[in-house]
């Protein structure tokens, strides 16, 4: 009995020394550069970053767009803070513009797309009480704004089509519109599905918009 417990022992200590041995063995090789697996940090160009940024900046317009439509359809706390942190986000928009379009540009769309967030909390408000006349006007004047932002941008950039502009803003309209509705009539699935929509949506938007400036300044983003 104690013959194979001794066997027993030596084969575990022999177990450990051949391992301890591997563990050095390949460390030296990572040490000596043998292992040709370590991985290459990603080089990030001025391309790459402005989309990452634009990206970015949507998504926050998105998202806190979500959280005022919560607190409006939900009676929530916070809805003064949401608010306020999405007309941030306009703000920040517009300041992204201004190294390519000037301080007046920048600041002009701002402007709109403060409109463009007011408007929307006013069809909000609007479809949770049921006014339809109330509904209807501030649509009315949401599409005359998203109008004036496919303008001002085309007018701005000759990559941004008015045409492209205008289907993308209608149709981001149109999916805020389903969220806020799919939420008000408590349809979460619907909700859920809505939101999923107009991310993908923005992500879409938001790549045009980079890809469009890089166009127009390519010496900006030269390597």
């Amino acid at each position: 009995m104690k013959t194979k417990f001794f066997i027993a022992a030596l084969l575990i200590i022999g177990a450990g020394v051949i391992a301890s041995f591997s563990f050095v063995t390949d460390l030296n090789a990572n040490q000596s550069g043998e292992d040709d697996m370590i991985p290459v940090k990603e080089i990030i160009t001025k391309s790459d970053q402005l989309h990452i940024d634009m990206r970015k900046l949507w998504e926050d317009h998105i998202e806190w767009t979500r959280g005022a439509i919560l607190c409006i359809t939900d009676q929530l706390p916070g809805m003064d803070q949401a608010v306020s942190r999405l007309l941030q986000n306009q703000v920040d928009i517009g300041n992204a513009v201004i190294p390519f379009y000037g301080k007046e540009a920048g600041e002009k769309l701002t402007a709109l797309l403060k409109s463009h967030i007011t408007i929307a909390a006013e069809v909000v408000q609007a479809a949770k009480e049921g006014n339809s006349a109330k509904l209807n006007d501030a649509n009315k004047r949401w599409h005359q704004n998203a109008d004036e932002i496919s303008d001002f941008l085309s007018s701005a950039n000759p990559n941004w089509n008015l045409d492209n502009l205008k289907m993308m803003m209608d149709n981001h309209l149109k999916l805020t519109t389903d969220e806020a509705v799919a939420r008000i009539q408590k349809n979460y699935d619907a909700d859920i599905k809505a939101y999923d929509d107009v991310h993908n949506e923005i992500l879409m938007m938001s790549d045009m918009l980079a890809d469009g400036i890089v166009k127009q300044f390519p010496d900006k983003f030269k390597k």
